[in-house]
């Protein structure tokens, strides 16, 4: 590849469109508008610092009960409008939204596509200048073509997803997706204003040396977690710990950044969020996609792969132990052997 000639987003995506003969061209078509959004959104928050007035909070509360920035709304119109005008989704489910969005103008209903998205993961942090993303998750629909989509449409278990990728904003803007033909990264090139391969296939290692978790909830996690979380702050140089905690609250940029060099990200269910806090259709199902791609492994941390679990409500939350398949396995091992109290 060092002496290729840099490829960009749509040149991949068309490449690699021959592997999706159903889709006659229209998952390419999708992600390039996916692609489109990304870039608007990342030079609006590339300007957060010196225009005031798209920072801070809205006097809103989303359904999740989390206070909404006003780039999540801004997020959130720019990717729906995006999806909208490809004419290939029907309809859209959003962290930001109470309920489904229904595209029912005539050429959205012919739409094979259903999209599940977080629009700005870790908004909160764009006021402090830290790395914040976009999660999106794509399924093809199962209710009639022509017809209006349903929840149905949305409630497929993972292993349904024909595409899933994150945006991370930060210190270079990188977009990341799979079609279930590995995890491939692209990085946005400001001076031409495209995303270019730059990781080729992404291949996240087997074991790592960090662990990504809010200690601050230690006191709410159950034993098997409290003790893993031990096992990993000891010293023991056969297994290279203890090993380094590293947690942004950035879902997107924590598990970015074990993804490349190897680590786990635990966010387990607590004793104030009994069913977990990350949201199954739109965090959990799109980021396992991604890190099985890359080799690594994602589960509910009680054996359950994520991408099994069926989905009852667009909005429902799951544990997700998620990572470089050894340290998930060994963070399992710590729950079977000891169940909650």
């Amino acid at each position: 590849m060092a002496n290729s000639r840099i490829l960009t987003l749509n040149e991949v995506i068309i490449q690699k469109q021959s592997a999706f003969p159903y889709a006659k061209g229209e998952l390419s078509r999708l992600l390039m508008h996916i692609g489109l959004a990304a870039k608007i959104v990342n030079n609006k928050i590339n300007k957060a610092g010196l225009e005031t007035s798209i920072i801070g909070e809205v006097d809103n509360v989303n359904v999740q009960g989390e206070v909404q920035q006003k780039l999540d709304v801004y997020a959130d119109e720019v990717f729906s409008k995006a999806l909208q005008a490809s004419g290939i989704v029907c309809g859209i489910a959003s962290e930001e939204c109470d309920e489904i969005i229904v595209f029912d103008d005539e050429m959205s209903k012919e739409g094979s596509y259903v999209i599940c998205m977080d629009p700005l993961d870790g908004s909160s942090n764009i006021d402090v200048n830290v790395s914040v993303g976009t999660i999106f998750s794509i399924y093809r629909r199962i209710s009639p073509v022509g017809d209006k989509v349903t929840n149905e449409d949305f409630l497929q278990p993972g292993i349904k997803q024909v595409a899933a990728g994150y945006i991370i904003y930060g210190s270079s803007t990188m977009l990341v997706y799979t079609t279930g033909l590995g995890t491939t990264g692209f990085t946005y090139d400001p001076s031409i204003g495209e995303f270019c391969m730059s990781h080729y296939y992404m291949v996240t290692p087997k074991n790592g040396q960090i662990y990504s978790i809010n200690e601050g909830n230690y006191v709410k996690f159950a034993s098997g977690v409290k003790k893993y979380l031990k096992w990993c702050q000891e010293s023991d140089k056969d297994t290279g710990r203890p090993l380094t905690s590293r947690y942004i609250g950035s879902l997107v940029a924590d598990f970015h950044r074990n993804l490349l060099k190897g680590g786990i990200y635990l966010y387990p269910k607590t004793a104030s969020a009994p069913n977990g806090k990350l949201r199954l259709l739109y965090e959990c199902n799109p980021i396992a996609f991604l890190a099985e791609q890359a080799g690594g492994m994602a589960t509910d941390g009680y054996g359950n792969r994520i991408l099994e679990i069926q989905p009852t409500n667009i909005h429902q939350r799951v544990p997700l132990f998620v990572g470089s398949k050894d340290m998930v396995e060994k963070a399992e091992e710590f729950m079977r052997e000891n169940p909650d109290d």
